[in-house]
């Protein structure tokens, strides 16, 4: 255990957040279900609540104090997000409801701006379903070509298929997850956007899962579009994320039309707000948004360096000692991986062993996790999934084993 490790005192973090010290089935929580969405610390709690008590107005519209504190907090949070990710300018933060949206906004917009029928998007095998089906919707709607990449047994992009796929000149977009929800690999962001951009292609990352765990930089991965949902980061449901290039989102036409979108309407005409507002029509989620600068202004104080090390430590303990168990296989072994670990075992199906685990106040997820075609691809109907978060023990993932060991006795 390194100097970092140590300094990190997951005890005192988890004071910090009021819903650990519950008791479920008359067991102490045990949560690995952090990748699914991650539990809130007190001061995205009294972040959310300060603005209800004491500044809440819509937010853009107003001349009155209210409106005006509203608008201020919401719009510093921007400049929390450009700063936090490394964007080069806040104006090239959008904020949507969620990951998902901010595919799709992308899907919807750049794709049917921008690729022409027959050109081609392409995805790997282990994509969420948030990053596979909008591009399955523009393929249906509007006649572009949807390519798969492989991946190797172990988890990790497969380089030829990423040739084979890119040969004919026809990819106008690779968008690619930054970490696997259900493999835990770290994907090569910076090589996948040089090796897109050298032929012609823009890239997209869903960086939900990565960005939860080690620093985030735009400019140094060298995206033209990213996005992460704010409630895996330790914040609120109710907002996302969507980074784009600013000539790329300048280019693009908006998602909806409404309020707040708007330069001029008339009744047979109108023009559009410069980006981000361009894509922002009607009312925003304002205290969810304050809500997600609160988990940045969290997690920033600790530190990624400090995070990455003690989570590093929780994977590297946790594999080490599923390992040990006879007739459990985990899924993946990528040489880059994080905190997230699916499994399966000898006898059991994954919603029961997510069900008994449950009886012992130990939560972690079962069923595809979003990605029913890398089940196929992995041979697999379902798995059983733990995650971690900064608050996460080594004691609960010694827990974790203990509860799996219980259940092999029981069903055998």
């Amino acid at each position: 255990m390194n100097a970092v490790t140590k300094s990190f005192d997951v005890e005192r973090v988890r004071e910090d957040f009021p819903i650990l010290a519950a008791r479920v089935h008359g067991k102490p929580l045990v949560y690995l279900d952090s990748g699914a969405s991650a539990q809130k610390p007190r001061a995205v709690i009294d972040a959310m609540r300060f603005v209800m008590e004491h500044q809440y107005a819509n937010v853009h519209r107003g001349l009155h104090y209210m409106s005006e504190a509203a608008s201020d907090a919401y719009e510093a949070v921007r400049g929390k997000v450009a700063s936090f990710i490394n964007a080069a300018s806040r104006d090239e933060i959008v904020f949507t409801r969620n990951a998902t949206e901010s595919v799709n906004l992308v899907a919807y917009t750049y794709g049917r701006t921008y690729l022409k029928p027959g050109d081609v998007v392409a995805v790997t095998e282990m994509e969420h379903h948030a990053n596979l089906v909008p591009w399955q919707m523009l393929r249906d709607a509007h006649g572009t070509e949807l390519r798969i990449i492989k991946i190797t047994d172990a988890g990790e992009i497969d380089f030829n298929s990423l040739d084979e796929v890119f040969a004919d000149g026809r990819v106008k977009l690779l968008s690619v997850t930054a970490m696997s929800n259900v493999l835990g690999t770290y994907t090569p962001a910076r090589r996948l956007a040089d090796y897109a951009h050298a032929r012609g292609a823009h890239v997209l990352f869903d960086a939900c899962q990565a960005v939860v765990h080690r620093p985030t930089d735009v400019q140094a991965l060298d995206a033209d579009f990213l996005v992460f949902s704010g409630h895996k980061l330790y914040g609120p449901t109710g907002i996302g994320v969507l980074y784009g290039r600013a000539e790329l989102l300048d280019a693009m036409p908006p998602f909806m039309g409404g309020g707040d979108m708007i330069g001029h309407v008339g009744y047979q005409q109108s023009t559009w707000a410069k980006p981000p507002f361009r894509f922002e029509a009607g009312t925003p989620a304002i205290i969810e948004t304050i809500g997600l600068g609160a988990a940045i202004d969290y997690i920033s104080a600790i530190g990624f360096a400090a995070i990455a090390a003690h989570e590093q430590a929780l994977t590297d303990h946790a594999l080490a000692e599923l390992a040990k168990l006879e007739g459990l296989r985990i899924l993946g072994a990528a040489q880059d991986r994080g905190g997230v670990i699916s499994f399966v075992m000898d006898g059991a199906h994954a919603h029961d062993i997510a069900t008994l685990l449950d009886k012992m106040g130990i939560a972690v997820r079962a069923g595809h996790h979003c990605a029913e075609p890398l089940m196929g691809r992995l041979g697999v109907s379902a798995t059983a999934r733990a995650t971690f978060g900064l608050y996460t023990t080594i004691e609960e993932i010694d827990a974790l084993a203990k509860g799996l060991r219980r259940i092999k006795q029981v069903l055998a």
